[in-house]
């Protein structure tokens, strides 16, 4: 996938934040289907895109909440949304 491609893929995901940049789902991004991933991650991540902090889940004793035993950690998954500068979408990248 061509830069310039995932810089319109990006723009046409993302959804205005109230920081004044873009913020992108990591399920959008995985729902698009043929597409390299990984790739459109590393163009955010390259384009001063950072991970959303995420709420922290705090500890309760509902039926839906993690068993103490539970491997998977919140550090451990993937974010959740990407929030990218307002300028990360100015100029178009200069070929490879």
């Amino acid at each position: 996938m061509e830069r310039d491609d995932i810089r319109v893929l990006v723009d046409r995901l993302s959804r205005a934040h109230a920081s004044g940049g873009r913020v992108i789902s990591r399920a959008a991004i995985m729902a698009e289907g043929n597409i390299d991933a990984a790739a459109v991650v590393a163009w955010i991540l390259e384009h001063d895109g950072q991970p959303e902090a995420g709420a922290s889940a705090a500890p309760g004793s509902g039926l839906h909440t993690r068993r103490g035993g539970d491997a998977v950690t919140a550090e451990g998954r993937p974010p959740v949304r990407y929030v990218l500068p307002a300028s990360a979408f100015g100029a178009v990248d200069p070929p490879d």
